[in-house]
């Protein structure tokens, strides 16, 4: 069991950041990295059992969650399925792009309709998930809102039919 192992390491291998690769994001140690897999696990785990696994106080792994969480590391929510909470429609929308796609992936991330999105490279400059109430809801978006932004230049959508997985259990690296 991977906690285990975290567990039976030295202080010194514990405590050694771990490199980062673009320079940007924050360096995590083995033991943060057990800590997010624990939530990953179950996000309502205590800190008294996540402490346990990973060789921690409960205290200090309270501290390290906040961190994590004030660094922007992980969040902590209730994955729903939309379905079930009054959303009937949901699409994948490739979105093609002329000019500077960060700013019309910038305007995407300020709908509340769209929940994901994604700068790509391939058919698509931008993929961005949308989350809506009916298939009126979603052409409203689609066509009054994202095919309105300046440099867009064409949009193909894909809608789901049914949701078969969601998971964010891909673990730490």
């Amino acid at each position: 069991m991977h906690s285990e192992r975290v567990a039976s390491r030295s202080a010194d291998q514990r405590d050694s950041p771990r490199e980062s690769r673009n320079g940007n994001s924050p360096q995590l140690d083995a033991v943060s990295l057990a800590i997010i897999q624990q939530l990953q696990e179950d996000g309502r785990r205590p800190y008294a059992a996540i402490g346990k696994a990973v060789g921690l106080s409960e205290a200090a792994v309270r501290q390290r969650v906040q961190k994590l969480l004030d660094q922007g590391v992980m969040q902590i929510v209730a994955v729903t399925d939309p379905l079930t909470v009054g959303f009937r429609r949901q699409a994948m929308v490739g979105i093609n792009v002329e000019g500077d796609v960060e700013s019309i992936a910038d305007a995407l991330t300020g709908m509340s309709e769209v929940e994901y999105v994604v700068m790509a490279a391939g058919s698509f400059d931008i993929l961005a998930e949308i989350v809506c109430e009916d298939d009126d809801h979603l052409l409203d978006v689609i066509n009054r809102r994202i095919r309105a932004l300046p440099g867009v230049r064409s949009t193909e959508s894909f809608v789901y039919l049914k949701l078969k997985k969601q998971t964010y259990m891909w673990g730490t690296r």
